[in-house]
């Protein structure tokens, strides 16, 4: 596994990372043991770059990757998130960027991660009613006290990271990108490259949509969220599901999934992008894995432009609450 550098102060991470929520919550039930087994396999294969949150679980996510990483911190690269509250009964509470929740945040995570300090601590979601510039004082505090060694962004706009970007170097934007979300690419991209700012791809795999492996609405658990995603609803679900058969030809013709093929593509759009997907098991994160050793010629770049151009999939991918918190 290669690496690469997110953001001017020189992060390095391991070229794919490893997205952990579906461990704990979201994509219905996870078995511990097997996921504990898939980040032990994961370090072994060289995705040492983890991706956890506060809200994933909520608070359960955290604590299964610290139990995963006990005695091993000094092999991974661990980044996690605050701003979506959440209570301990999962109910969700808003969005905060305080600066006195963003230090209780933190206190809290390094408590459930068994950790002394996070590699990469993110703003998952932008609080639109308290300043920027008030959060981010408070995050660049942090990393003073040595709690933190790299700041990074999730979901906002291109104004919004360059005020972030102007109170602490901000290491890397999260944001969904993948085939299936290429909307960053307008404004957001080019706003993080001209600033040196990493970008880490979160749902490269268009939420298990790309691996090829969802052929019917009835094939998700009842409790995972992605019934609630206009991509996975009616005509969308039919018309995605086309995008879907038309990467996975291109797949077949190269003898690798149509998930490796989507990630390979991710890859090959620059050297900043880390995608992180994720998995709760390890016969997935192998198959993701193969991804790194996928070689994608200009012929191929050009042929999955013409299958999967940017805007080809049908559905927002969030539901009208959930758009309402990005990009901002």
């Amino acid at each position: 596994m290669e690496r690469r550098t997110l953001g001017r102060e020189g992060l390095v991470v391991s070229e794919l990372g490893l997205g952990c929520m579906g461990m704990s919550e979201f994509y219905g039930t996870g078995d511990e043991d097997e996921s504990i087994a898939t980040i032990h396999r994961a370090i072994e294969l060289g995705v040492t770059f983890l991706d956890t949150a506060d809200m994933y679980g909520p608070f359960t996510n955290e604590k299964l990757v610290g139990k995963a990483i006990e005695g091993r911190r000094d092999e991974v690269v661990l980044a996690t998130k605050f701003g979506n509250v959440r209570g301990e009964n999962g109910e969700r509470l808003g969005i905060s960027g305080a600066p006195d929740y963003v230090r209780k945040s933190c206190d809290a995570s390094l408590q459930r991660l068994g950790v002394d300090h996070v590699d990469l601590y993110y703003q998952h979601r932008v609080d639109p009613d308290t300043p920027i510039e008030e959060t981010w004082g408070a995050m660049k505090e942090l990393v003073e006290a040595g709690k933190v060694r790299h700041l990074g962004i999730s979901e906002a706009a291109p104004e919004t990271i360059r005020k972030a970007n102007s109170v602490h170097p901000v290491a890397a934007l999260q944001t969904e990108y993948s085939l299936f979300s290429r909307d960053v690419e307008d404004g957001i991209l080019p706003t993080v490259r001209e600033l040196g700012i990493g970008f880490v791809a979160y749902s490269p795999l268009g939420r298990g949509f790309l691996t090829g492996g969802i052929r019917r609405f009835e094939d998700l658990a009842e409790d995972d969220f992605r019934r609630s995603s206009p991509r996975f609803q009616g005509d969308n679900f039919d018309k995605n599901l086309q995008l879907v058969d038309r990467v996975n030809e291109l797949a077949s013709e190269k003898g690798i999934t149509p998930g490796q093929l989507a990630l390979a593509w991710l890859l090959a759009q620059g050297n900043d992008i880390v995608p992180i997907p994720g998995t709760k098991r390890r016969e997935r994160l192998e198959e993701n894995a193969g991804a790194a050793d996928v070689g994608l010629t200009q012929e191929d770049l050009r042929r999955i432009e013409e299958v999967a151009p940017a805007g080809a999939a049908a559905g927002e991918r969030y539901n009208e609450a959930g758009m309402q918190s990005v990009n901002i």
